[in-house]
Parts: structure tokens; C-alpha cells; sequence
């Protein structure tokens, strides 16, 4: 009788999942099988993960400021059309489209006089930016998807609870499902006049059912004029105190006009989140004359969007490259159009290579990818698993000219189903700076070969053939 109760509702959800959601086909023909076959089971899994956000657009600005962002990047547009736009080494010439690309579907400025400093170690990234915490004057904006209670989480609520009480505008914005701070921490913040927001907040206690549309960016704002994005959240596991040992990440600290680009990300976030109009205030935007030369773009993508603009990004870097594709990233479950485009770029002699962990911290998702990697042996690409510790960095770097670094993984929930935020560098110094830490972290891998892959135990295969077929769904 239950089941005969759960197939109705089911039924109902399905004819919802095929008439009135567009969903990708083989994730909803996924979820019809799930439903039908296994109806209690399915219905639990489907109020979990299957719920679609189908667009609802999240970004928030002031009518007015709203106005001057379109011109601005209008004008941009015809400066890049008219080639009045000139980057600084012939060899990114070929990326115009690329640039112009990401204006036209994500609104993505290029700016070119940032200053960029690469972390690859969370020890390094967080002493320099309680450095910064410290030194703020005007305001802190900060968004993650993670923040511990932990002997770092603390550490960086406090840090803002101080600067609060100097005056200093603080913003906090937290993920509801990533984040459980205790209230008595964030009261800390609170109580000093700092603000909290939480981005789709459960609405039950303790439980949070929404798995999907998580705002999975890793932002920070200091003053408007530095800026860090990339894979770091806030614990101390990020430091390598957690149980896979060391962890190696990537992040960028940015001072330049690109910081304006991640203060808009922020702001528009925060808008939605806490029900503010806030817009483009001069203290958020302050006069910067900038000493770098890099060029850079910072793109975001939710599945509040028409477009997957960073995974559109990432396909476009694959499509472009001559030499080399380094491909670093915790999680690897691509689709059809990555896997081609991986597979034709090794195929016409470009040297492809991907680095995931050797110890999975979600092991359904890590077989899944495992599989996937199997898939792409017998082109020619290169994989790797990182075995000093865990890889969470979420990077590519192509011909050692043009990279990305942010907060999206080469996986169907980046791709579709999370809000992320990546910077995209045009950048010789920069880009080779990636390149060579990828080169150093070889040293400490294995490589996945043919012959490897081909003798792993069958438990291994079991494991791969059943993470597979949910993979669609993850």
C-alpha cells in the first residue's frame, strides 16, 4: 500500500520532471528510473537532490547601477570588436574570442592592470589574509561556502568581530547547507556590529534538505582593492590538520580592477541573501590606479543562468590549446561535450594531463570520476592520482599562457547545479606559475596507465559501475 501511494506521487513528479522542467535528458531519464524502480527510496532522494531551481535569476543590483554596469560592459564590447582592446603578448591574440565570449554571456570584464599572487598552500593563503583582515579600513566582504568551527573558523570570525568594533564594515556570507557555525560564534561577529547572511538557509533546524544550487564560491573583498578567489574554504583542514593530511589547494590574491568584478559577484549575492539593495557605493568601488599588468576575467555560473559560462570557459581553454592542457580538480565527472573535447585535443597531439586525489573524501562521487578517467586513456590523455596528501584545487592551465583558477570542479554539480566563481587569467607569468606547480606536484603522483587501469580488482570495477550510473545526478 505504501508503495502504491509513493508510485502516484512519483508519477506526478515525473510528469513534472518531463513537461514543465528542462532538464538535461539524461540527468531526468536518471531520475524517472529512480522514481519507478525504487518509488520510497526515490521519492527521499528526489526531495534531496532532485529539486530544480529552473532559473530563478538570484542577481540583485539597483536599477540604476544596474543601467551603468550594461554600458559599461557595452562599451567594452564594441572596444573589443574595434580592437582597441591590446593585450600584451601576441599569443594571446587568439583568445579575443574567448574574452569576448565571456563579456557577452556573463557580463565578464576584462581588466588589465591586476597584480596577482598564486597560493598553493593554505598556511601561506590565510596568514596573508588575516593580514589584510587587519589592515582594513572601510569595509570586509567575505562569501564561502565552508566555514569550520574549528581553530581557523574561529580565528577568522574573531579577526572580523574585531574589526567590526573599529568601525570597519564587516559581511559575512555563509552557505546554509556548508557552513554550521554555532550561534554563539557568529554572535560574536554580531554583537560588534559585523553582519551575517546565509545563503538558502534550511528550514528546518540542524537538517537541510536543498543538496542542490549551494553557493559553492569562495570569495573575499578587502576594501575594494584586494580581492581572493579560488578553491580555499575556511578549516583547518584546509591548513592539512584534517584526515587526508596535507592539502593542496589554489587561490589568487588580486589587487586591481578584477577586485571590482568580485565585489559585484559579492554584492549581488549578498543582495539576495539579506535582502539588501546595496549598489555601487564609491567605498566598494574606490579609485584604484593598479601597478599589474595581468589580464583577467572573473566569471560566475549557477543554474540561474542560461548558459554554463565557466564549464562554456573551460571547454573553450580545451578547444584553444596548441601544446598543453593541465587539468587539476578533486572531483571529475564531465560530460559528453568535456570528454570530447579532451579526447580530440589528445588525439590531434595536444599533451593532456588531469590530476585528481588519491584518497577520496566522497568516495561515490571519486569512483564515478574514476571511471571516467578510464574512459579517456586509450586517446592519449594523462591522469594522475596525487598521493601527498589531498588535491582540491580546481585548475587548468593552457599552453602555459591562459588559466583558470576558482571554485568550480570538472563535475556535473559545478557545472549545472552549484553557484561558482572562477578567475580566468590571461597572463604568461601567472599561467606558467601554474604550470610549473602542477610539474612540481607530478613528483608526488602515480600515474594512471593503461595497463593499471586495466588490472584493478573487481571490487574497484563494482565500485565504478554502480558510482557511474548516478553520476548524471550528482
Amino acid at each position: 500500500m505504501e508503495i502504491d501511494i509513493f508510485l502516484i506521487i512519483n508519477i506526478f513528479l515525473i510528469v513534472g520532471l518531463v513537461f514543465f522542467e528542462r532538464r538535461n535528458p539524461t540527468a531526468a531519464l536518471g531520475w524517472v528510473l529512480i522514481l519507478l524502480v525504487i518509488p520510497i527510496l526515490g521519492f527521499f532522494l528526489y526531495l534531496v537532490f532532485g529539486q530544480n531551481f529552473y532559473k530563478k535569476k538570484l542577481s540583485k543590483i539597483k536599477a540604476e547601477d544596474d543601467l551603468e554596469l550594461h554600458t559599461i560592459i557595452a562599451e567594452q564590447k564594441a572596444e573589443l570588436a574595434d580592437r582597441r582592446i591590446h593585450l600584451p603578448d601576441k599569443r594571446l591574440e587568439s583568445y579575443r574570442g574567448m574574452i569576448s565570449m565571456l563579456l557577452e554571456n556573463n557580463m565578464a570584464y576584462l581588466s588589465q592592470n591586476n597584480l596577482v599572487t598564486v597560493f598553493d598552500d593554505g598556511n601561506a593563503l590565510y596568514s596573508d589574509l588575516l593580514a589584510a583582515i587587519g589592515k582594513a579600513r572601510h569595509h570586509i566582504h567575505m562569501e564561502y561556502y565552508i566555514i569550520r568551527n574549528d581553530e581557523l573558523g574561529r580565528k577568522v570570525v574573531s579577526a572580523l568581530a574585531a574589526k567590526a568594533r573599529e568601525g570597519v564594515e564587516v559581511r559575512l556570507l555563509c552557505d546554509g547547507l556548508g557552513t554550521k557555525l554555532p550561534k554563539k560564534v557568529l554572535q560574536e561577529l554580531r554583537s560588534a556590529g559585523g553582519k551575517t547572511a546565509f545563503f538558502f538557509p534550511s528550514l528546518i533546524p540542524v537538517i537541510n534538505l536543498r543538496m542542490n544550487y549551494r553557493n559553492h564560491r569562495k570569495i573575499a573583498v578587502i576594501d575594494g582593492t584586494t580581492g581572493v578567489i579560488g578553491g580555499f574554504n575556511i578549516g583547518d583542514e584546509y591548513l592539512g590538520k584534517g584526515p587526508l593530511g596535507y592539502w593542496r589547494d589554489a587561490a589568487l590574491k588580486v589587487e586591481g580592477w578584477a577586485v571590482y568584478s568580485m565585489q559585484m559577484r559579492f554584492l549581488m549575492d549578498w543582495n539576495y541573501a539579506s535582502g539588501d539593495t546595496l549598489g555601487f557605493s564609491p567605498g566598494y568601488f574606490p579609485e584604484f590606479a593598479g601597478s599589474g599588468s595581468v589580464a583577467m576575467q572573473v566569471v560566475s555560473s549557477g543554474p540561474d543562468a542560461r548558459w554554463n559560462q565557466i564549464k562554456a570557459g573551460y571547454l573553450k581553454l580545451i578547444n584553444s590549446a596548441k601544446e598543453s592542457v593541465y587539468i587539476q580538480s578533486p572531483y571529475f565527472i564531465p560530460d559528453e561535450s568535456v570528454l570530447d573535447a579532451l579526447r580530440i585535443a589528445a588525439l590531434s597531439g595536444v599533451d593532456v594531463r588531469i590530476m585528481i586525489p588519491v584518497k577520496p573524501d566522497h568516495p561515490f562521487v571519486y569512483w564515478s570520476g574514476y571511471s571516467f578517467i578510464g574512459d579517456l586513456l586509450d586517446s592519449g590523455v594523462k591522469a594522475y592520482t596525487y598521493d601527498n596528501g589531498f588535491i582540491h584545487a580546481k585548475t587548468v592551465v593552457v599552453d602555459g599562457i591562459v588559466a583558470s583558477v576558482g571554485s568550480a570542479n570538472w563535475d556535473v554539480r559545478s557545472f549545472r547545479l552549484n553557484f561558482e566563481a572562477n578567475a580566468f587569467v590571461y597572463d604568461t607569468q601567472c599561467a606558467g606559475r601554474l604550470k610549473d606547480l602542477f610539474e612540481r606536484d607530478l613528483a608526488g603522483c602515480t600515474e594512471i596507465t593503461q595497463e593499471r587501469y586495466k588490472a584493478r580488482p573487481i571490487r574497484v570495477k563494482f565500485k565504478e559501475s554502480i558510482s557511474r550510473l548516478f553520476s548524471p545526478l550528482l
